[in-house]
């Protein structure tokens, strides 16, 4: 029996959309018919979803939201020793959100033809990161499921947290710039030539401040049209260069070696990576693959090149913090705890401190630099308005004098 994605027109004329089981299109239209309601359109969720993967789209068929939530509740429902088909069935009907609806009955599906839980989510894989597929595969196959989602809940909710933390900490530094530039913006294009203009037109010497401020004023406002659509350009083609592997990586060394956004992107990437070795090593997945997969959470290139080869010197019987450390891009007190954890046989809560400080130690970087960052803004755009009013007011002073 199969999920379906349905189109039908009600007896009032009016169209609904929504998911029901069957196991054929043909059986769901009937189904459909049964209920008075006439089929529009008719399709598998699971062929539907395989369609929309290889199509372009810039959303994610679930949120990180999303998915920490259904993980949640899954584990929740399987702790409680309810069968994984009512357990799977259970959580799509509680979701309000036709797509997770449609995805998570699509997953019972799988099952219910006698497919593992991973299979099942390898259908949807943008919906389900290969981390996570992984995890699962390891609980069905220790005999642990419980345990072992009950963990990743707690992943992917830290990641979410992490996530929502940061976007929160970012909204006031965005705001206030986007609207200092769009205020700066209008008085040179608006306010500007209207007040300056009068000084142009009479005759005197202006100052250097103020000419500077009209030849500003009139590049804006000539320019300034093609001056943004040279800039998004110009982010395009950066976009599209760095997609190359050569220029990527050039520009991930450059920005490692920046002094604080160097240590933002080398901690960020070092808590995700131990944070998912730590529960890949604990769900009972192999050394060697657990790496593999952590080396894909890694958004910098030559960190992620070390990962794997690292993964290469693992394979041949080298230890991990070793084979870590060698590529010198991991902070050393992450691979004295890797080491530790490999000499004591605690690798998995070694990983988890190593995570834990990075973390704290990224949450307490953040703090301070919004601390400044805030400010920082605020005194900036008080210097642009003050060199804007002095442009403006200097030749009234000199007017001033002159008529004294």
């Amino acid at each position: 029996m199969g999920a379906f994605e349905y189109t039908a027109v009600d007896p009032g004329g009016k169209e609904r959309k929504g998911v029901i089981e069957g196991d054929t299109a043909r059986q769901v239209r009937q189904l459909l018919r049964d209920r008075k309601l006439l089929p529009l359109s008719v399709s598998e969720v699971a062929q539907k979803e395989s369609t929309r993967q290889q199509s372009f789209s810039l959303r994610r068929s679930l949120s990180a939201n999303d998915l920490a939530l259904i993980t949640r509740q899954l584990a929740t429902l399987i702790q409680s020793a309810m069968p994984l088909e009512e357990a799977l069935l259970a959580v799509g009907e509680q979701s309000d959100q036709p797509r997770v609806k449609s995805i998570v009955l699509g997953v019972r599906s799988k099952v219910m033809e006698g497919h593992s839980l991973a299979d099942g989510l390898a259908d949807f894989p943008r919906a389900f990161p290969e981390l996570y597929r992984a995890t699962v595969a390891a609980g069905e196959q220790s005999g642990y499921m419980d345990t072992v989602l009950d963990r990743l809940a707690d992943y992917t909710e830290s990641r979410q947290v992490l996530r929502q933390k940061i976007s929160n900490a970012m909204i006031y530094p965005v705001v206030l710039t986007v609207l200092a530039l769009a205020i700066v913006s209008l008085m040179l294009v608006y306010v500007v030539p209207k007040v300056v203009g009068v000084f142009a037109t009479s005759g005197q010497e202006l100052p250097a401040l103020t000419q500077w401020l009209i030849v500003s004023s009139d590049f804006l406002r000539a320019y300034g049209f093609l001056l943004l659509i040279g800039l998004i350009a110009a982010g395009w083609g950066c976009g599209r260069l760095l997609r190359q592997p050569d220029y990527r990586r050039r520009f991930d060394h450059m920005l490692l070696r920046l002094p604080v956004v160097g240590r933002l992107i080398r901690g960020f990437n070092t808590a995700r990576f131990t944070r998912t070795l730590s529960i890949l090593s604990g769900s009972g997945v192999s050394v060697l693959e657990a790496l593999r997969i952590s080396a894909q959470v890694i958004t910098n290139l030559p960190m992620r090149e070390t990962v794997e080869d690292a993964t290469a010197r693992v394979r041949e019987g080298a230890s991990i913090g070793k084979s870590l450390g060698a590529g010198g891009m991991f902070p050393p007190l992450c691979i004295h705890l890797i080491s530790s954890g490999e000499a004591s046989g605690e690798l998995e809560a070694m990983l988890d401190r190593a995570a834990a400080h990075q973390e704290r130690e990224m949450d307490g970087l953040i703090a301070a630099l919004l601390g400044i960052l805030e400010p920082a803004l605020i005194i900036g755009m008080g210097i642009v308005v003050l060199v804007i009013v002095m442009a403006i007011l200097l030749p009234i002073f000199e007017l001033n004098q002159l008529v004294s």
